[in-house]
């Protein structure tokens, strides 16, 4: 017999799984428009969480052959999204980094997403909700710590 604290939490992790992953498909239509693959995207946003960085760092870190993330990488600096420069240790080596165009699509693009957020708990939920929904987002931090 199934302990009922178990099969409580795991039905709340299936649910919970399925409206994050609504939700945040919901938020990327909100500012989206752009043609970048998810590969080109998923690079965009680890250079602006983590910085600049090697092409063979950003490989590394998002799983891809060396030769795949120069793909990416031509067609982020094709769009002036990415641009690179000698590294000061190693001048055979080049740092890539966001141009001020990547980054003002990302200020545009959230704003556009948490103005939608906003607007649509306004009209969705009670002010009782949103309380409920405020005191919920400590537990979802710890859950997305540990």
């Amino acid at each position: 017999m199934r302990d009922q604290g178990t099969t409580s939490a795991s039905a709340i992790a299936g649910e919970l799984r399925v409206v994050l992953g609504q939700l945040v498909r919901r938020l990327r239509e909100q500012a989206d428009g752009s043609d970048l693959t998810k590969s080109q995207s998923s690079v965009l946003g680890r250079l602006e969480r983590d910085g600049p960085a090697t092409a063979t760092a950003l490989a590394r870190a998002e799983g891809l052959r060396p030769q795949s993330m120069g793909t990416i990488m031509a067609a982020l600096e094709a769009a002036g999204l990415v641009a690179g420069s000698p590294d000061p240790k190693d001048g055979r080596k080049t740092i890539l980094s966001l141009t001020e165009t990547a980054r003002e699509q990302f200020r545009t693009g959230r704003l556009a997403r948490e103005d939608w957020l906003t607007q649509t708990m306004a009209a969705t939920l009670t002010p009782a909700e949103l309380d409920q929904l405020s005191s919920s987002i400590d537990l979802l931090r710890r859950i997305a710590r540990s």
